[in-house]
């Protein structure tokens, strides 16, 4: 596999998670007949943060795993698949775990894995600019 359809594998699974949580969030409008904003409705408003925080999150993480897959060989297969699970993890895990309500096991380790992977990819960036210049 290469570079590039690792990066587009990860861009993938993530776009269609993204998907997912924009049809539940229409399916949650309907459902409560919600127009506008949230409602004051609790379980309306969790759909929409799940979709609103994995769209603060997700795009970020694919630019900077396509950017990883492009600079050859200065980051490892390694780095792109470890960044690439992590990120998909994290916000599969997030999403649920705030459709279920309160602060739980999948909104806590899917923020912290969120962090990981940007850690990965922030530093793998980092890196492999540097390595390039030394």
């Amino acid at each position: 596999m290469l570079r590039l359809e690792i990066a587009a594998l990860y861009a993938g699974v993530n776009i269609l998670i993204l998907l997912v949580l924009a049809v539940l969030v229409v399916a949650g409008r309907r459902k409560h007949k919600i127009t506008l904003g949230d409602g004051g409705n609790a379980d309306f408003n969790r759909a929409v943060r799940a979709h609103a925080n994995a769209a603060e999150y997700i795009p970020a993480g694919l630019v900077g795993i396509v950017l990883l897959a492009l600079m050859e060989p200065a980051s490892p297969l390694w780095l792109l698949h470890a960044a690439g699970i992590s990120l998909t993890a994290s916000r599969i895990l997030h999403g649920i775990g705030l459709h279920t309500g309160v602060l739980n096991f999948g909104r806590m380790f899917g923020m912290i894995l969120t962090w990981v992977s940007y850690l990965l990819i922030g530093g793998g960036l980092i890196a492999a600019g540097l390595s390039q210049q030394l």
